[in-house]
């Protein structure tokens, strides 16, 4: 059987081409590097559309290349709040689906953390776990903060 057209090639997006999401991915590698040490950074990864007349769809991928999920939403380059947002959800999904795991986890708890922003635009890494005398669900911490807290997040294996 031959294929009626050749599907376009991915490669890799230099930095500087979409500033935002560089901002972005860089803080979501803080928290990669503090919770899944043995990994490369994260990179953005574009793939020309099938159509002319469409932009290219970037996504986030592991170091090798490889990508899973949605493409990062064009309009999510209006703020960095909204770009962290989108790259927080992509990188989430590549790690989890190519790892076959949940991450980031939660310390406490050992549960898959979620990124939820709050009324003024901050995004954090929110658990579900419940916490003693506080409630049944807490913020971890901010996207690209891990780190802050001193000690490397456990994973499982």
């Amino acid at each position: 059987m031959c294929a009626l057209f050749d599907p376009p090639e991915p490669r890799r997006v230099s930095p500087g081409e979409y500033p935002v999401w560089d901002q972005a991915l860089a803080l979501l590698n803080r928290d990669l590097a503090v919770t899944l040490p043995q990994l490369e950074p994260l990179q953005l990864l574009a793939l020309p559309s099938y159509d002319e007349d469409e932009p290219e769809n970037v996504y986030v991928a592991m170091a090798n290349g490889e990508w899973h999920g949605n493409y990062l939403d064009p309009n999510s380059q209006d703020s960095l709040a909204s770009a962290l947002a989108s790259v927080a959800d992509a990188a989430q999904e590549t790690v989890m689906e190519l790892l076959w795991q949940a991450w980031p986890l939660c310390p406490e708890h050992g549960l898959g953390m979620h990124p939820r922003e709050d009324a003024d635009e901050r995004l954090s890494w929110w658990c579900a776990g419940e916490r003693l005398r506080r409630g049944p669900a807490h913020v971890h911490a901010a996207v690209g903060a891990l780190d802050a807290l001193g000690a490397s997040i456990p994973t499982r294996t």
